[in-house]
């Protein structure tokens, strides 16, 4: 590894005042699973992406962990079950998607007060709003950064749900409407005075709401700060690699265009409105990168389907998104955290509501 590539591997920072948690609690915890610990109490290091659940690097010398805990306040029980995010990633193991190894779950919450996992950590490099400094794309490399995503999307959707024991994720028919109707009432629990109403958008959904093209296994925040990448990637002379796929504390069994639709609120352009380019958090504004259409054309080509109303999962994608910022804000409204980050999200959840609006306006 160069040392410019040393240099692009993601690197987590202080842990949060908020977000500390009894170090000496985990570790002895630990080390009933992992014998060949020593006494010393790890360094305890805080991903800063952590809005949702919480990721910390523990280090024992050359030896690295990551622990996944839900964060403190409001939240939604459903998104943060650490029980079910660990055994979704222990049966992918045995499948072609690439997943870090799991070590172990801790179900006790006396332990810190919550339930959290232990996995094993996974070097590499995690693209954020931009690439690293002094890393340099051609413009055909950047499409074949893209395309390599997509195509671990499609990885994911192609999952035997039977054989690696996930089929029970599911609920069956009826996916498209519980998530309308899920999401519609969550935003309603998180919504504060200062976000509008959405319930235009939520009746829209509602009466447009297809049947599912399929039933497959679904990431449900499938973008690229959530893959860990090879880093080499300004080597054109090697393929992009996907060392692992991260954070699966919304997956289930269900309509893989409502992932692709989750995945697109996240795609933003370079020619997009000016907020929504403030807004963006990957570098799909890159020259070579695949348009949001261009995406669901080559999606579409591999899946062998064709899709006729995409304005329903575009504004599905955005909308939930908005119910997301709105639930992290609702945490920092009511003072459940001091996180600086979450204070304007409700500016965010208004905008996104105002770009559903557009592209519903636009589709009739």
């Amino acid at each position: 590894m160069t040392s410019d590539q040393q240099q692009w591997l993601d690197k987590p920072g202080s842990v949060r005042a908020d977000d500390a948690f009894d170090v000496a609690s985990v570790h002895a915890w630990l080390r009933e699973y992992c014998d060949e610990l020593p006494d010393e109490l790890p360094r305890v290091e805080q991903y800063a992406k952590g809005a949702s659940n919480l990721t910390y690097k523990l280090t024992y010398g050359d030896v690295s962990f990551v622990l996944r805990r839900p964060p403190v306040g409001h939240k939604a029980a459903s998104a943060h079950n650490m029980a079910r995010e660990y055994r979704i990633q222990k049966a992918l193991a045995a499948t072609n998607v690439a997943v870090p190894a799991m070590v172990a779950l801790c179900e006790d919450t006396s332990v810190i007060g919550a339930e959290f996992y232990v996995m094993a950590h996974v070097e590499g490099l995690i693209l954020r709003s931009n690439l690293p400094p002094g890393c340099t794309l051609s413009t055909a490399r950047i499409r074949e950064l893209s395309e390599a995503a997509i195509h671990q999307l499609l990885a994911i959707h192609a999952v035997d749900v039977e054989s690696s024991g996930l089929v029970a994720l599911g609920k069956g028919e009826g996916y498209n409407r519980r998530q309308i109707d899920g999401w519609s009432r969550r935003f309603i629990d998180a919504k504060t005075w200062n976000v509008f109403s959405g319930q235009w958008v939520m009746d829209w959904l509602s009466d447009h709401c297809p049947t599912e093209v399929a039933h497959c296994l679904v990431h449900g925040d499938y973008r690229f700060d959530n893959l860990v990448l090879e880093p080499n990637l300004a080597d054109d002379t090697q393929p992009i690699q996907i060392k692992a796929i991260l954070d699966w504390e919304l997956a289930t069994i269900g309509d893989p265009l409502m992932d692709l639709g989750n995945a697109m609120a996240y795609w933003v352009h370079a020619d997009d409105d000016a907020y929504f380019r403030g807004f963006r958090r990957q570098p799909t504004h890159l020259a070579g990168m695949l348009t949001r259409e261009e995406v669901v054309a080559l999606y579409c080509e591999h899946r062998g389907i064709r899709v006729d109303h995409w304005a329903f999962y575009e504004v599905y994608g955005l909308f939930r998104l908005a119910v997301i910022a709105q639930q992290i804000y609702y945490r920092f409204h009511h003072k459940q955290t001091r996180n600086a980050q979450f204070k304007r999200f409700w500016l965010a959840v208004n905008y996104l509501l105002w770009r559903c609006h557009r592209i519903i306006k636009q589709a009739k």
